[in-house]
């Protein structure tokens, strides 16, 4: 019984099969969410494609691949948690969830997503960290009201200039990435408030005092030989912050300093519709 019981009633489409997955969920849950998370599924039971009042559908952490087309049901759907499963592209049914304001797709095989993502005019909070990215897809700079984008731990190497356009985004976190250099296009969001680059290659930052919006930047693990500047108020975490003041040059030198190793803020947690 069990996981290992899970996974293999996962391959059976029998209707007691289908309903020992979903311990005897027949009916439309009160709270209008199903959370199937962990369930070793390789495909979505259909039954739950009739909850047309569904607001919040978790699957994370499943052996998903595809999702069939009888999804697009669920109009009302706002929150889609797709992460920790095996999809190598977004199932394109996702881009017919007009509501959806919060889509989980991190730690699949993404390397590319839709341009029909850009009819999910709603979105706002995208989630793809730990995919294959090896640039951020054009196709995100059209979600006009996204406010929290998490691109973490993918291959990036810079930004498109066009990110600028979301002029919604607070919340950006690139961290794990092969940037190396400050990506220029951030220096023109002013409204900005939360910036990670932590982990990547970045030798060298820019003055940050200009974003009068900011409030948090996160810079560690870069080989850097400077701390970002920022207005009062501002925490740094990383190199020389504000309990590690920069050192001064010596002989063309700079004094070896280790990075300070304090805790980032809890990334994984899933945003909750207001």
């Amino acid at each position: 019984m069990g996981n290992s019981l899970k996974a293999i009633v996962a391959f059976v489409p029998s209707k007691g099969c289908q309903r020992y997955l979903l311990e005897d969920l027949e009916e439309m849950p009160v709270d209008k969410m199903v959370d199937l998370s962990g369930r070793q599924l390789r495909r979505l039971p259909l039954h739950i494609c009739s909850f047309r009042e569904l607001v919040k559908l978790y699957l994370s952490d499943n052996n998903l691949n595809h999702l069939p087309p009888e999804l697009e049901q669920l109009q009302n759907l706002q929150l889609l948690a797709l992460d920790f499963n095996n999809f190598k592209a977004l199932p394109p049914v996702v881009c017919t969830l007009r509501q959806l304001c919060i889509l989980y797709v991190g730690n699949n095989r993404l390397c590319s997503l839709p341009l029909e993502l850009r009819l999910l005019r709603n979105l706002r909070a995208l989630w793809i960290e730990s995919n294959c990215l090896q640039q951020l897809p054009e196709v995100v700079c059209e979600l006009s009201l996204l406010k929290t984008l998490h691109a973490g731990s993918n291959a990036l190497r810079g930004l498109p200039a066009r990110l600028r356009a979301l002029r919604e985004l607070r919340t950006i976190w690139l961290s794990g990435n092969l940037l190396s250099e400050f990506p220029a296009v951030l220096l023109h969001m002013p409204l900005l408030e939360v910036i990670d680059v932590d982990r990547n290659a970045i030798r060298h930052f820019p003055s940050l005092a200009h974003l009068p919006g900011l409030k948090l930047v996160i810079y560690d693990h870069n080989p850097c030989r400077n701390a970002p500047r920022v207005a009062r108020g501002v925490r740094r975490v990383g190199r020389w912050s504000e309990e590690s003041p920069e050192p001064r040059k010596r002989s063309g030198a700079l004094a070896d300093i280790a990075p300070e190793d304090l805790p980032l803020p809890p990334a994984g947690d899933k945003a909750e519709l207001e």
